[in-house]
């Protein structure tokens, strides 16, 4: 029979979805799954990104532990569905097709102070916690990798890349580190690709880089280099180059990705990361926002083992760098747990 274990070590995280590995998790963490609800049903919608990246496995963690913990008895559960990622849930969240969802950093900002790729402020949006560190794989062929930091995409003028899907937060974060540093992105023959087949083209030539900002380690990055090896280049940044990302939003900070995260990796890659973060509509039921809120904390080590970026999560960086005000909710499980929540991310400012 299959166990979380196995799911987790072979990297078919998709069986979560499946009711027999269902079984196994509710096995793993001392749940029936015959426990009749005894409280009205409160379902809702959780939209992450492409299931190449750590946003969709770790939104199926969360929609699974949600529905294990809290739907028997609470009637509370969480549905994870694939998107474009980040502008497409903003999208979604505003339209009410979807109640939660992952959200970069730069895009929730934007969001709560409609900028950005946005425009309009978007009031409804609230925060519940952060999750993890979302980290810039610029990947190039070496040959173009003159001096080995973000500079060299200048070698790639006129040439196919990926910056992700279209309307995509990996698309429109890449556009704003890009153009932070002088490189023209129009000049690009960009390519609209999630990250999978982005790994696939640049693999079989079709293509000459890629963007796949997402926890570590990255499955689709993972792939580049098992098939690559040294033909391939992981971009650093220099400190004057993140100081360039962090305006106006000082969101961005040093990422060193440790020798052998992929294979054949021999040098450690200074590169840089922003917070990903869950965010929630505001007219959602404080009790859910507050239930799921606690669950999620309460089960850490459940979500460590699904994908190592949840690791970055702890109750004590609950609340650092959101980029708008908390949920009531949420903000009333962190009093619970002696969290001091700084005055900007208080409800209702």
């Amino acid at each position: 029979m299959t166990t979380l274990g196995s799911v987790v070590e072979s990297g078919r995280w998709r069986s979560v979805l499946s009711w027999i590995s269902m079984v196994c998790i509710l096995t793993a963490i001392g749940q029936s799954p015959t426990t009749r609800a005894v409280e009205p049903e409160r379902s809702y919608s959780l939209a992450t990104a492409s299931t190449g990246g750590t946003y969709y496995p770790v939104g199926v963690a969360i929609a699974t532990l949600t529905k294990i913990r809290l739907q028997p008895q609470k009637g509370i559960s969480l549905s994870a569905v694939s998107s474009a990622g980040s502008a497409e849930n903003i999208d979604q969240l505003a339209t009410n097709q979807v109640q939660f969802a992952i959200l970069q950093g730069l895009y929730g900002a934007w969001a709560w102070n409609g900028a950005g790729n946005i425009g309009q402020r978007q009031t409804h949006l609230r925060s519940v916690s952060m999750l993890w560190q979302n980290v810039e794989h610029f990947i190039i062929r070496t040959e173009s990798a003159q001096t080995g930091n973000i500079e060299d995409i200048h070698n790639l003028y006129h040439r196919a890349f990926s910056l992700g899907k279209q309307q995509s937060g990996t698309e429109g974060s890449g556009h704003h580190i890009l153009l932070s540093n002088g490189i023209d992105s129009k000049q690009l023959r960009l390519v609209s690709m999630g990250y999978g087949t982005s790994a696939s083209s640049l693999i079989s030539g079709e293509i000459d880089g890629i963007n796949v900002p997402a926890g570590v380690p990255v499955a689709a990055v993972s792939e580049v280099f098992s098939s690559l090896g040294n033909s391939v280049r992981l971009l650093d940044f220099t400190d004057e180059q993140l100081a360039r990302v962090n305006q106006p939003y000082q969101l961005w900070q040093r990422y060193v990705i440790p020798i052998n995260t992929y294979p054949g990796q021999t040098r450690p890659v200074q590169t840089i990361s922003q917070p990903n973060f869950l965010a929630v509509r505001d007219d959602v039921d404080e009790q859910a926002v507050y239930e799921i809120t606690r669950t999620l904390y309460e089960n850490m080590s459940f979500l460590h083992g699904i994908h190592p970026a949840t690791k970055d999560m702890a109750l004590d960086k609950a609340v650092e760098g959101l980029p708008m005000p908390l949920h009531p909710g949420a903000a009333r499980f962190y009093r619970e747990q002696g969290i001091l929540i700084p005055p900007h991310l208080l409800p209702g400012t």
